[in-house]
């Protein structure tokens, strides 16, 4: 439904004129039927007229609907869907396939970046609304891990959780949700390939009319399975 929403959205002008040349000829069509229905002198001659008036009618009416479609569509249906249907970002693709496992050319990035001191403490976190529980600030933590906490807001749309070196703003998407979640499980993330270091994690939220609000950052430090 996505892409016919883009699809009207963004060709409404071609779509009118299309159809209206369609609906010229249509109604052209049916005038001349239904004259030459009026004129019709033997019964084989009125019988071929009708039937042509019917085509006629029936691919008029077709475009007449199919404009009222476009019409309704273009102007209630589609300015009141949330913005973030339009959005065609990594983020969303990430919603759609979450891995929980960092990609081999961000891996090879964060392990060519000098080591940085760890953040201090959680940043941006708001209880009960945008907030992790697990790992706290300040944890070590290593393999596969579940990321526990809270993403509740109005007009919710979709988040993300990232990672980044401690210090670096060079941030990579983890995975990514559209469900709310209330003290309960985020997601999922597989540490294995991250080189050991201190790094943060960030849980970042959209709302529904496509606005990112501030992030709740924690630092956390990654330590190699024994």
């Amino acid at each position: 439904m996505v892409e016919i929403y883009n699809f009207l959205k963004s060709y409404e002008a071609l779509i009118y004129i299309l159809l209206a040349i369609g609906a010229l000829f249509a109604f052209r069509w049916l005038w001349l039927s239904w004259r030459e229905v009026q004129m019709a002198a033997y019964t084989m001659e009125r019988e071929f007229s009708s039937r042509r008036l019917g085509q006629s009618a029936a691919i008029s009416t077709l475009i007449v609907m199919l404009f009222c479609a476009e019409f309704f569509m273009a102007t209630f249906i589609i300015p009141g869907l949330p913005a973030d249907v339009f959005l065609t970002t990594p983020t969303l693709d990430l919603i759609s396939t979450p891995t929980g496992t960092l990609s081999v050319e961000m891996m090879t990035q964060f392990a060519n970046l000098p080591p940085h001191p760890p953040v201090a403490d959680m940043v941006g976190c708001i209880p009960n609304e945008i907030m992790i529980t697990s790992p706290q600030a300040g944890d070590e933590i290593k393999g596969a891990i579940e990321l526990l906490g809270t993403v509740d807001i109005p007009n919710f749309g979709f988040y993300k959780y990232e990672v980044a070196r401690a210090g670096s703003e060079t941030w990579a998407t983890i995975s990514a949700d559209r469900n709310t979640v209330i003290e309960g499980k985020i997601g999922a993330w597989n540490t294995t390939s991250l080189t050991p270091g201190d790094y943060q994690l960030r849980l970042v939220v959209t709302n529904n009319q496509g606005e990112v609000l501030p992030a709740c950052v924690i630092p956390i430090r990654i330590v190699p399975i024994q």
